[in-house]
């Protein structure tokens, strides 16, 4: 079935892209079959030129005009009346995707903790058979963040001249030991759950409360919770900041679960561009594609000297800095500044 010229006249789609070709992983395990949830914007042009795909980041889903809606939308940088805009649930994500809770084939029950050790190389993997299975020749623009600019990086070596402009934020060709340490912390919070290894949907649920305001944590610069999350009066508990974490917390559990949070971390700290490939200089350098690196001043996780690195490595890369008190989240929040960069890329390569 052609999705695309099914939903051509439609402005937004969803589908799901049924699998049954094994999927090799780099771990050395494999999936017999999977599913890919994904979301379309637009429509495809005559010349299928105006392909932008967007990765998210962490816990991101495939609703990018939700999440990114100062970025796409009517009137916006990615306006679906100019671009044909998709964007799929990675794997191993709970928003439609194949997950630690979907059925093993070859089981009958769900996944749970046997889900397989999944790399963003192995995600990109699964979204280039998704943009075969679509017919999309070319990709005129491949955007992502944090992890999502790991999954875009990994996919721009392996597109080659397929990908015309690669847009990779807040994010970095080798995972360091410090997101590596922060995520193990976190998935420390998700072990102590009485509940973690369970066989039961909510296993680590008041874990992953805990993991979500370590990450906060990593986020947010110092002085952003200072701007926004000061007391003004003299007490002893009660804590502006301490209410938000825990709501921040509480917010995710409501929506995500531990099992896929555990796997995408995961995942995260296996990033390493150079894996297998003479190391991350000669990766970087082997993509085609034109590289915009955009980081945050006030990154504390994903620093700009990273976003840095890989623009000065690939054949032809450029670097831009949003600034803001932000922090890493800066880069879903400081819309303005965010389409002046991608503005200003655009006319230095017209």
């Amino acid at each position: 079935m052609n999705l695309i010229s099914e939903f051509a006249d439609l402005t937004m789609t969803q589908d799901v892209f049924h699998s049954s070709e094994p999927l090799g992983l780099e771990s050395g395990e494999s999936f017999s079959k999977f599913h890919l949830a994904y979301t379309t914007y637009g429509q495809l042009n005559s010349e299928k030129s105006n392909v932008i795909w967007v990765v998210h980041a962490l816990t991101g889903d495939s609703k990018a005009a939700e999440w990114w809606s100062g970025l796409i939308g009517e009137d916006k940088y990615y306006d679906p009346a100019d671009h044909f805009i998709i964007c799929a649930n990675l794997l191993g994500s709970n928003y439609g995707s194949t997950n630690p809770l979907s059925i093993h084939p070859e089981t009958g029950n769900p996944y749970f903790y046997n889900f397989p050790q999944v790399t963003p190389r192995d995600l990109a993997e699964s979204l280039e058979r998704l943009r075969k299975h679509l017919g999309l020749d070319k990709i005129n623009t491949l955007i992502g963040g944090s992890l999502g600019g790991q999954v875009a990086l990994e996919w721009a070596v392996t597109l080659g001249q397929k990908l015309e402009n690669a847009v990779i934020l807040a994010s970095t060709p080798k995972t360091s030991p410090w997101v590596i340490g922060f995520n193990e912390a976190q998935r420390m919070a998700i072990e102590s759950d009485c509940t973690w290894g369970q066989a039961q949907e909510d296993a680590g649920l008041k874990g992953l409360e805990t993991a979500r305001a370590i990450a906060m944590l990593s986020y947010r610069h110092p002085e952003d919770l200072k701007i926004k999350q000061s007391d003004k009066e003299e007490k002893l508990d009660g804590f502006r900041s301490s209410s938000y974490l825990r709501y921040q917390g509480q917010k995710l559990a409501k929506r995500f679960n531990a099992l896929s949070y555990w796997t995408l971390t995961k995942a995260m700290d296996s990033h390493d561009l150079g894996r297998n490939r003479g190391g991350i200089e000669a990766a970087l350098k082997s993509i085609e594609a034109r590289v915009l690196a955009i980081g945050v001043n006030s990154d504390i996780l994903f620093l700009p000297s990273e976003s840095q690195q890989i623009s000065q490595l690939v054949k032809r890369g450029t670097y831009k800095e949003i600034q803001s008190t932000a922090g890493h989240d800066a880069f879903l929040i400081e819309f303005e500044q965010l389409t002046y960069i991608l503005k200003s890329f655009e006319l230095e390569h017209s």
